[in-house]
């Protein structure tokens, strides 16, 4: 880390607030105002390979800041005084605002009260819908540029990817193809197409969902299957992935994720007042915070060792959470019943026909025979609690209201248990069984081929 300069231009430097690839923010003190300021604070070094390159788009990207500030005056949108580049450094002063990004929010264990969220994201509608009234459109809609204090009050920021769409594509300065972050891109910034408001207003839904739900509507593991996913998938409902979220806000959602243009909101304004409608109905006190000590036991299961975090809260979501004493029947051998479970504390019997099989432990799968035939649905075993016991309950119902990727590593890691069991149970049969016919291998070098002939 570079040392803290004394003074950046007129402005005396008091500390370093942050820190990107491009950029360090300090906060600053201006001679002739009482009020604070933030210096946005880039440093040219035409030395290094390229950086001559990247600091034209720098400086494309400055004055494209410079030019949208002098036309934006709204309460939730950052104020931008001045911008001034000079040889060897630039820097943007702009008004200091001690918030968070939303960043930190986006995680399910740190979500905020939904009435906050729907109340935060209102207040960035409404600051999107006067930037696009005066011409502009923000083009990289994130949480990291949604900054937020303690008392909700919101302010957006960045504008210096802005698009002013007054002017043809091709001869705007203020554009640069490729900006943007994927993930929360509109399916016609992804394809290159022309912009207008409604591209925020989607990137705004994504950020919307993510803060109600914890995770993105698009998830993948290449940019590939994640532009594939958001050009033609349809987002899952947020209601199902957080069941305190109003059903009234799957329909906000979508049509703010809409592909087709003319289906999305036409203006931020439009999308604020059905927000208000939702939050009208949710009752600010009956907000909970997530019991954290059940993620805990259930990150230390070797059957959730591939889940991410976002998948593990979502399997807490949709499954249930069961308690019993000791020699409580859970299933019995034959019944048409296909909820399966997962041993957290204690030990359980399986028995068929009568007969001990196998005993588990915690961390082992049991019943999911029922689950995985298709065709009877019926449980091959007798499954009894040995001692009181804590597992949790899946219900197929529930699963399959669940997110592709949720869906996909249940299927993976039941295949994976299931393989194992029948291998062990080869091994025991074959404890009993009569000797295996000995074949030569040495005339094929350790492989039994043999050639026939028609």
């Amino acid at each position: 880390m570079g040392q803290i300069p004394e003074k950046i231009g007129k402005y005396r430097i008091v500390r370093e607030i942050g820190r990107g690839a491009t950029a360090t923010v300090y906060l600053a003190e201006n001679p002739h105002y009482p009020e604070p300021v933030a210096v946005k604070h880039i440093r040219f070094d035409d030395k290094v390979k390229d950086e001559a390159k990247w600091n034209r788009r720098l400086l494309k990207l400055l004055k494209a800041e410079k030019a949208v500030a002098s036309r934006l005056d709204h309460p939730n949108i950052i104020r931008i005084f001045d911008a001034v580049v000079e040889q060897d450094q630039a820097y943007v002063v702009m008004e200091y605002f001690p918030g968070e990004s939303m960043e930190r929010f986006c995680s399910f264990e740190r979500l905020l009260p939904i009435h906050r969220t729907i109340g935060i994201v209102f207040k960035c509608c409404m600051a999107l819908d006067h930037a696009y009234r005066q011409g502009i459109v923000h083009r990289d809609i994130k949480p990291a540029n949604i900054l937020v204090d303690d008392q909700d009050n919101v302010k957006i920021t960045d504008f210096g990817l802005a698009l002013n769409v007054s002017k043809k594509v091709e001869s705007d300065s203020t554009f640069i193809m490729g900006v943007g972050s994927p993930a929360y891109m509109s399916p016609e910034q992804i394809k290159g197409y022309p912009l207008n408001q409604k591209t925020d207003l989607y990137s705004l839904g994504v950020v919307l969902f993510h803060l109600l739900t914890g995770r993105l509507p698009f998830r993948a593991s290449n940019p590939a299957q994640l532009v594939y996913k958001i050009v033609n998938a349809d987002p899952p409902s947020v209601s199902q992935l957080n069941p305190d979220v109003p059903e009234q806000m799957d329909a906000v959602i979508r049509k703010a994720l809409e592909k087709d243009l003319y289906s999305r909101y036409k203006n931020g304004a439009d999308f604020a007042k059905d927000l208000a409608a939702v939050r009208y109905k949710i009752v600010d006190d009956s907000e909970v915070a997530p019991d954290t000590s059940r993620f805990s036991m259930l990150r230390k299961m070797a059957f959730f060792t591939e889940f991410e975090d976002v998948e593990l809260w979502e399997v807490l979501r949709i499954c249930t959470w069961r308690r019993v004493g000791d020699k409580v029947a859970l299933m019995r051998e034959g019944d048409a019943d296909q909820r399966f479970g997962i041993l957290l504390e204690g030990k359980v019997e399986i028995s068929v026909k009568g007969k001990r099989v196998m005993e588990l432990g915690p961390g082992e799968l049991f019943g999911e025979k029922a689950w995985l035939d298709h065709v009877e649905h019926r449980h091959g075993a007798t499954v009894v609690s040995l001692t009181p016991l804590t597992y949790l309950e899946i219900n197929p119902a529930a699963l399959a209201l669940a997110s592709d990727e949720v869906l996909e590593l249940f299927r993976r890691q039941i295949a994976t248990v299931v393989v194992r069991r029948l291998a062990e149970l080869a091994s025991v049969i074959a404890q009993d069984g009569p000797a295996a016919v000995r074949s030569d291998l040495t005339a094929t070098g350790g492989l039994d081929l043999q050639l026939v002939e028609d």
